[in-house]
């Protein structure tokens, strides 16, 4: 399978949303869908052994419906369905290592559903470096023409003082496959003297304003350059760059961040900024593992 866009189901409203948003972005992609359950059979000590053969019927019966129910919406997309045996973070995330994307659904506002479960649904997204779309339970939901899946613009937020090239590819091949506007927000913190009253000079905050929106003109140049057809705004405001990132995206048909790929088990895998957009963002978010 050369192109492929991978789905978590677990049977709740959220992943039913997330297949539904998947197969309206494999369709974007010209990709395969791949629908994948990840659960383990093992059976403990003292339960019939008959709980494990009826929760791998079940399995079998969700993905099956499922798949009849996309084929229906358009019955020239590619579907493969995948049971797995396992632990469900490790699973999804081996499953989905050779996909364009892995899509989970979502409950928002600080919890996560089924198999995103907390710390489970953290694991996956520290467990794969490829993209992960977390969606909304009723996002995309409904069956409609692909053209209403890619009308909303893509938001991105970068940090123009660190390397963000993969989130900025992501993001411009994301508007350009979609033929939608771009906002590309870099937001700075207040000067540490703001207590003093020095941000409120407004020719510093000019000033400052002025740098920033230098550097991501620069930074944006080469890819405006690769993309031409992307209407791109950039904005780099002042603020609390998640509230910033969750104000402009409250109407996005996507919200692209990253997160550092880190390789030790210490320290936190997730910034914060990120980590307050994926629990609180309304609209999907893509989280792209960067170096």
């Amino acid at each position: 399978m050369d192109h492929h866009v991978t789905v978590g189901l677990d049977g709740s409203p959220e992943s039913a949303a997330a297949a539904h948003w998947a197969a309206r972005e494999a369709q974007l992609r010209n990709a395969e869908l791949c629908l994948v359950h990840a659960e383990e059979w093992s059976v403990p000590v003292g339960v019939p052994a008959a709980a494990s053969d009826v929760r791998r019927g079940w399995a079998e019966a969700l993905l099956r419906e499922s798949a009849d129910a996309l084929r229906h919406i358009d019955p020239d997309l590619g579907i493969t369905t995948e049971s797995i045996d396992g632990p469900p973070a490790a699973s999804l995330a081996t499953a989905a290592a050779t996909a364009d994307l892995l899509v989970l659904g979502s409950r928002g506002l600080g919890s996560l559903t089924g198999f995103v479960l907390g710390s489970v649904g953290m694991a996956v997204l520290h467990s794969t470096e490829r993209p992960v779309v977390l969606v909304r339970r009723g996002e995309d939901a409904l069956p409609h023409p692909t053209g209403e899946h890619a009308r909303r613009d893509v938001v991105v937020g970068v940090d123009i003082s660190r390397p963000c090239d993969a989130v900025l590819a992501f993001a411009f091949e994301e508007a350009a496959r979609r033929s939608c506007r771009l906002h590309v927000l870099h937001v700075w913190p207040p000067p540490p003297l703001v207590g003093y009253g020095a941000v409120y000079d407004p020719r510093i905050h000019a000033q400052i304003n002025e740098n920033m929106t230098a550097d991501m003109a620069k930074a944006l140049r080469p890819w405006q350059d690769k993309y031409p057809a992307v209407d791109v705004t950039a904005r780099a405001p002042m603020g609390h760059a998640a509230q910033k990132l969750l104000g402009s995206g409250a109407e996005a048909g996507l919200i692209v961040v990253g997160r550092r790929i880190r390789r030790s088990s210490f320290g936190a895998h997730i910034g914060s900024t990120t980590h307050a957009v994926i629990h609180h963002a309304t609209s999907p978010v893509a989280v792209i593992a960067h170096d």
